[in-house]
């Protein structure tokens, strides 16, 4: 199983931008999708957004048009580019490889996830 490692969080003010990567162990070439999540405090977690193996992405309503999720197969990398940041975006954002059906599934262990903390 790949072992996954995020990164790319810390404290931005309102309106800022990061990017946050996602390090595979191993090759992501063959794994059909992975997708972000997020869990603030208080609060369950919540899947983010999605990119299969072809690129198709999808994004939770909350962060559509603000944030872009990519992957580089050949650095075995996914990233989350997250735009226009809100206060409300603070959580802990975790990565994860999924299956998508009717219900998007999150597959692998939960890492240590890193946090994005938005100022106001």
């Amino acid at each position: 199983q790949v072992q996954l490692v995020e990164s790319g969080g810390g404290l931005v003010q309102a309106g800022g931008s990061l990017r946050l990567s996602c390090a595979a162990s191993g090759s992501i070439s063959s794994i059909n999708a992975m997708g972000w999540y997020r869990q603030a405090p208080g609060k369950q977690r919540e899947l983010v957004a999605t990119i299969t193996r072809g690129g198709s992405t999808k994004y939770a309503d909350s962060v559509k048009g603000r944030f872009t999720i990519s992957r580089d197969n050949a650095k075995n990398t996914v990233y989350l580019q997250m735009n226009s940041l809100k206060p409300e975006d603070t959580a802990v954002y975790y990565c994860n490889t999924v299956a998508i059906t009717i219900v998007t599934i999150p597959m692998g262990s939960w890492g240590k996830g890193t946090q994005v903390t938005v100022s106001s």
